[in-house]
């Protein structure tokens, strides 16, 4: 797992909720190369460190929203997220910003439940 780029918590747990916190392609203090899908790639494994840490995996993911620097990655962005979430699917959002911490060109957040 990263290191928090910001004063917050990476992961919170609330009852049968894990909330996880916007998520940057980032490993060892730097973003990931490949642009849009790599930054993407590694925040999805960036998702995974956190979601493991509290005993949970990808499938207990609800929902996601994914914030986008450029709205034109939309379509590269579906191809990781796909590759990733599988025929798994969370509802989902995806937000174009003007600006993302660190010059992040995506960011994702996710809701996972661990209850039955």
């Amino acid at each position: 797992m990263s290191t928090p780029v910001g004063p917050y918590t990476p992961i919170v747990r609330a009852g049968e909720w894990l909330i996880v916190s916007g998520q940057v392609g980032i490993k060892d203090g730097k973003l990931a190369d490949g642009g849009t899908g790599g930054q993407l790639a590694q925040a999805l494994q960036n998702l995974d460190g956190l979601l493991a840490s509290e005993g949970a995996t990808k499938e207990q993911v609800v929902k996601t929203t994914v914030f986008l620097r450029h709205m034109s990655d939309y379509a590269l962005m579906n191809e990781v997220y796909l590759e990733y979430f599988g025929d798994h699917r969370p509802a989902r959002s995806a937000i174009g910003v003007a600006e993302l911490p660190i010059g992040a060109l995506v960011e994702i957040e996710a809701w996972a439940h661990t209850g039955s």
